[in-house]
């Protein structure tokens, strides 16, 4: 039997199921970002570039290629007419190659064994990285080698970036951005992971929605600090400084930023208005003269609802004292905040300072990132995006909305106005709740019809 690893371009299976052999092999190559840069096994990131050199062959043989720090991957396929290029310019699609650590108990199947189950509808590949992001990264690549062996060439220059420490906030995709603005590359069009075509997610609306990013929040690591005298665990005083953190933090918790409707969010409930069903249609018909209320309402539906509306805050880690019978003398919490669209840094900072200071605690920025800004909802490339979504999943209504999660797409701002974050994905809740956990899997159905959509979008590029 041929396989990838002994096969000529020129008899390479473009079958589904070959092409979910070849995810599958991906799957299996452990690519995890870690924060310590040195427990990154450097090893495995070397195995996935050649593993994508073995399946996927015109694209190194007729791409150009170049690395980006020490594990990223940008290709550039050079276009035929740029000056006719649909979305006014050259696009970029992008995929990032690691994975988050799997070391979790209690996985079905092994994290990187890539096990394939079921049959039919039920075919399903199970593995870190079979959704987020390997297999947005393999559709990607399955698309350009059946483009390439047909002798496709798009009008306007496409560029493919894959990333390799999304998972940890790296630096790849700030050193691609810089490539890009040394040759002057503005592009009009970048597409990175983010919503998904998903169902139940949108009160009163039943039909699958394809859920676009236009922008993404903010985000920042900020520490909270109380101090007060220490000593020996036998003679506590009331009043110390794990008390007063304590206090702090279900302050913070009680206080939650307040809920506004930003522009995206408006515009995604617009969008959506006409599919509601119910009572609320014309309440959602009018979003515009009702944001108040509607962000109010938004804020109570639940913790996805609420986080579209407003700045969120997790604390996320707590620490003491270095022993168990001493009081502490310093104690501080890291809170994870997502900043909303429309608000800012120094604005988030600045309500959770007026909370935790109260209680004798301090708040100081760590790090952060500003919201991205807002790409357009309409024009070329939003009109590409939506198109090549209408041809795969028809019955999707196509919608606006803030991305709550990060990724590398936030660094492309600085070099395009058209940044959007979408897989395409038809993913259930319980798939959806799955990433970042145990059990991640794809439907083989579901990957197939990603390389679908990125055929029919490089088609128009």
């Amino acid at each position: 039997m041929v396989t990838d690893r002994d096969a000529s371009p020129a008899d390479r299976d473009a079958s589904p199921a070959a092409a979910l052999a070849r995810l599958r092999a991906l799957v299996r190559i452990p690519t995890v970002s870690r924060d310590d840069p040195a427990a990154v096994d450097a090893a495995a990131f070397a195995r996935f570039r050649e593993a994508l050199a073995e399946l996927y062959p015109r694209v190194h043989a007729q791409l150009e290629l170049e690395s980006v720090e020490r594990d990223g991957l940008l290709f550039r396929w050079p276009g035929g007419d740029p000056s006719n290029a649909p979305a006014g310019g050259p696009s970029v699609l992008m995929a990032h190659q690691d994975v988050v650590p799997a070391d979790e108990p209690g996985w079905q199947h092994g994290a990187f064994d890539g096990a394939v189950t079921g049959a039919g509808a039920e075919r399903r590949l199970h593995g870190r990285g079979a959704i987020d992001d390997k297999g947005s990264l393999a559709g990607i690549l399955e698309a350009t080698e059946a483009l390439l062996a047909e002798g496709h060439r798009p009008r306007g220059d496409v560029y493919l970036f894959f990333g390799a420490d999304e998972e940890v906030a790296g630096t790849c995709a700030e050193a691609a951005v810089r490539t890009l603005e040394a040759r002057g590359a503005t592009p009009a069009l970048v597409l990175d992971e983010g919503g998904a075509v998903v169902e139940g997610v949108f009160p009163g609306v039943s039909d699958p929605i394809a859920v676009i990013g236009v922008s993404e929040k903010g985000i920042a690591s900020v520490e909270l600090l109380a101090e007060a005298p220490g000593g020996h665990a036998s003679t506590p005083v009331a009043g110390g400084a794990t008390a007063r953190l304590a206090r702090a933090v279900l302050a913070l918790d009680a206080s939650p930023a307040p809920a506004r409707l930003n522009a995206p969010t408006l515009r995604m409930i617009e969008t959506l208005a006409p599919h509601v069903r119910g009572a609320l249609r014309p309440i959602l018909g009018s979003a515009r003269r009702l944001r108040g209320p509607l962000a109010r309402m938004f804020a109570r539906l639940g913790p996805e609802t609420a986080a579209m509306v407003r700045t969120t805050r997790a604390v996320t880690r707590l620490r003491g004292s270095a022993a168990d019978n001493v009081i502490a003398e310093r104690a501080s919490a890291i809170v994870n905040v997502r900043v909303a669209v429309g608000s800012s840094l120094e604005e988030a900072l600045g309500e959770i300072r007026r909370v935790v200071e109260r209680h004798g605690v301090t708040a100081r920025l760590v790090s952060g990132d500003e919201p991205s800004p807002v790409s357009p909802d309409s024009g070329p490339a939003w009109e590409v995006l939506t198109a090549s979504i209408a041809e795969v999943f028809p019955a999707a209504v196509a919608t606006p909305y803030v991305m709550l999660q990060a990724s590398d797409a936030r660094h492309f701002a600085r070099v395009s106005r058209g940044v959007y974050r979408f897989l395409p994905f038809d993913l259930s809740r319980a798939e959806r709740e799955h990433l970042h956990a145990i059990d991640e899997s794809i439907r083989a159905s579901t990957f197939a019809n990603a390389v679908r959509f990125y055929a029919a979008l490089l088609r128009r590029l």
